[in-house]
């Protein structure tokens, strides 16, 4: 009885208060989403495979790398045409003015020298001299060598006092010189701190805005989506008014590395274009294909087209290859005719879990099937 009439301690009290208030969740909070979004209908971009736990290093490369390609297309920007514009002289000079404390110590040395030049002389004339009156015999004589002696020695007199007169001279120019300079830099250099404070707030304005469309992702032209998978990577393209088609932009890709043969990335396998991603079902597959055929495969044409469809299946197995393969073909019209061993244009079927991504691509064979490292690589 004793035990049951005792009051609660405080201690109690607290950690059922604190149980209870952790119970509870906050209301009315946004709920912020980690990583990247899941893979939706309605989408364009670029189906990229890698090496296996290497998606996230994929996805940043990939992103890289087609940002690059889509540039040179839209700009016409190339990193050859950016070395050839480069002026050949360092942009960062070493300015240095008349009043500058190094040509200071220049100029004393300059002036140490031409004093101690000035003392050799005048030592080297009493000696000349001394020589003249040891031996008065031989100048009564008339010697020849004495007197073409006699003769350089005054010729190299008059020449050190025309060189001590001429910098005297130029030292008096230079005294008159230096404080009508420290005038024009004193006034030149208040307009070039300005200006570059202005640079300097235009630069960081430019940092801020680009930070600000990196930060919100609703602005971003490329994102990467989650497809669930391994060794997957899909990158999403936010096309706008007059840019290239991601058909376009891999087709570009391939060219210039087979061309130079330059390797591009460490983690991307293949890069294929998708123009359209919708549910992985017969039904939905025939009304996403239309727009493409009527785009890359007309009936009114006077080249007809032989074609050829790729398919490709990941963590599903409830679909039939066939099935979609034939519901494929049979959505392009008659005058273009299926050819499997040199087809001129290959629809891409890519099944992705519940997904289903479609492209159209060209030379997939010539291209090493679109691979990027077997085009890179040495032969």
């Amino acid at each position: 009885m004793a035990t049951e009439n005792k009051p609660k301690s405080s201690a109690s009290v607290t950690t059922n208060s604190k149980k209870r208030k952790q119970r509870y969740l906050p209301h009315n909070k946004p709920v912020k989403k980690k990583g990247s979004y899941p893979l939706h209908p309605g989408v364009q971009g670029f189906f990229i495979t890698c090496d296996g736990g290497r998606e996230r290093q994929a996805s940043r490369e990939a992103i890289n790398v087609i940002d690059s390609f889509y540039e040179e297309l839209v700009f016409g920007k190339d990193t050859s045409v950016k070395l050839a514009e480069l002026p050949n002289k360092p942009i960062n000079k070493k300015i240095k003015f008349s009043y500058s404390d190094v040509e200071g110590d220049d100029d004393e040395e300059k002036e140490e020298d031409e004093e101690d030049g000035l003392d050799e002389n005048i030592s080297g004339a009493p000696e000349a001299n001394d020589g003249k009156n040891e031996n008065p015999a031989d100048e009564k004589l008339g010697s020849p060598c004495l007197e073409n002696e006699n003769s350089e020695c005054q010729r190299e007199e008059k020449t050190n006092q025309e060189e001590g007169c001429k910098n005297d001279k130029k030292q008096e120019r230079e005294a008159e010189e230096l404080p009508a300079k420290k005038k024009c830099t004193e006034t030149c250099a208040p307009k070039s701190v300005g200006q570059e404070k202005v640079e300097e707030k235009s630069i960081d304005k430019l940092i801020e805005d680009e930070l600000k469309e990196l930060g919100d992702k609703n602005k971003r032209h490329f994102l990467s989506l989650d497809c669930g998978c391994n060794g997957v990577v899909f990158v999403q393209m936010r096309k706008i008014d007059g840019d290239p088609c991601p058909k376009d932009i891999v087709q570009h890709m391939m060219t210039t590395a087979a061309s130079t043969r330059k390797h591009m990335s460490r983690f991307i396998l293949r890069v294929l274009p998708i123009e359209v991603a919708c549910y992985a079902s017969e039904e939905e597959i025939s009304r996403a294909i239309a727009p493409i055929v009527e785009k890359y495969f007309p009936m009114d044409t006077q080249d007809p087209q032989k074609f050829a469809v790729m398919y490709e299946a990941r963590a599903n197995s409830g679909i039939d290859r066939m099935k979609i393969i034939n519901s494929v073909a049979k959505c392009v019209p008659g005058p273009h005719k299926v050819d499997l061993s040199n087809p001129d244009k290959t629809i891409v079927v890519e099944i992705v879990k519940t997904m289903c991504l479609i492209g159209v691509i060209e030379k997939y064979k010539e291209l090493s099937k679109y691979n990027l490292r077997q085009l890179t690589s040495t032969k």
